[in-house]
């Protein structure tokens, strides 16, 4: 719209220089050179042309004034990464705030002072869903890079938005393959990786069961924690693969144990608590039996 001004105030000469070219000095000429301007005059600032100076209609022109500016490119990159490097100054102020003195990472400190600002308890199930979204090696530790990362992963770079984002991180944790990749990530999260674990103690193993399954406990569970915690076997640790495939047990295995077979290659630990289990309820049901005899027994003698 500028560049149609600007003609007008200085409109082009090629039509006047043609006309003063066939009629050379005299009042008629005059007197058409000033019709001529006067036509261009109406023309450009006036509404009763149709084609503007600068050959642009005067719909264009009133189309190209109404748009809202473009910006190019290379203006939005710049705008994007101006965003990104906020964020992340945001980031790295979050982290110092957390960080041990003397090691570049969150350790067990700084993590209980992270989880106090969060409003979580630091062994509740909203921890380790963080812990797995920031893909932390070690139980309270999160490294620089985890830190930065896992921020970045759920799209927060501050308290308040890191604890808006618990509900659909929740939510995510609950699709079958999601939990899938959380329960496996949990074993390798207890492991102490300084000393070189290859398996979870035992104690280790019962915890982080009963915390992965907070939010879709199996039936079986209880028993089979129960059958951890008196420990017939003996065992020390628990392995990946048993921890692996406990996950397929309580999909497969229905909660009376019934459709078990120990001829499928299940863990041998398996084969130790279906046997366990079974007894134990063969037991529970004798004495269910004897209690109810006696508490009969006992009715007939009062009615008599």
């Amino acid at each position: 719209m500028g560049q149609c001004v600007t003609k007008c105030k200085n409109p082009s000469s090629t039509l006047g220089s043609k006309n003063g070219e066939r009629d050379s000095g005299g009042k008629s000429h005059s007197k058409r050179g000033a019709v001529h301007k006067d036509d261009h005059g109406s023309a450009c600032g006036k509404a009763s042309g149709d084609i503007l100076v600068n050959g642009t209609k005067k719909t264009d022109a009133a189309v190209e004034s109404s748009q809202p500016p473009t910006f190019s490119g290379d203006t939005k990159k710049d705008s994007v990464c101006s965003v990104e490097e906020s964020s992340l100054q945001r980031i790295g102020e979050l982290f110092r705030r957390y960080k041990d003195e003397r090691e570049d990472a969150i350790l067990e400190e700084g993590m209980e002072r992270f989880c106090n600002d969060l409003c979580v308890d630091p062994t509740e199930f909203k921890v380790l869903v963080l812990a797995w979204k920031f893909q932390a090696a070690t139980m309270c530790k999160f490294t620089r890079k985890e830190f930065f990362e896992g921020c970045k992963a759920i799209n927060a770079d501050s308290i308040d938005g890191i604890c808006a984002r618990f509900p659909s991180l929740l939510n995510e944790a609950k699709q079958e393959d999601k939990f899938k990749d959380l329960y496996r990530f949990t074993f390798q999260f207890g492991l102490d990786s300084e000393e070189g674990q290859r398996s979870l103690h035992r104690e280790i193993a019962i915890a982080l069961w009963k915390l992965v399954f907070t939010q879709n406990k199996p039936p079986i569970l209880d028993q089979w924690l129960h059958f951890l915690i008196k420990n017939p076997s003996g065992i020390k640790g628990i392995s990946r693969d048993t921890w692996n495939m406990f996950l397929n047990f309580t999909q497969v295995i229905g909660p009376d144990l019934s459709n078990y077979s120990e001829d499928e290659a299940w863990p041998s630990l398996f084969d130790t608590f279906v046997e366990w289990e079974m007894e134990r309820r063969k037991k529970e049901e004798e004495t269910k039996c004897i209690l109810s005899s006696d508490t009969e027994g006992l009715c007939v003698d009062e009615q008599t």
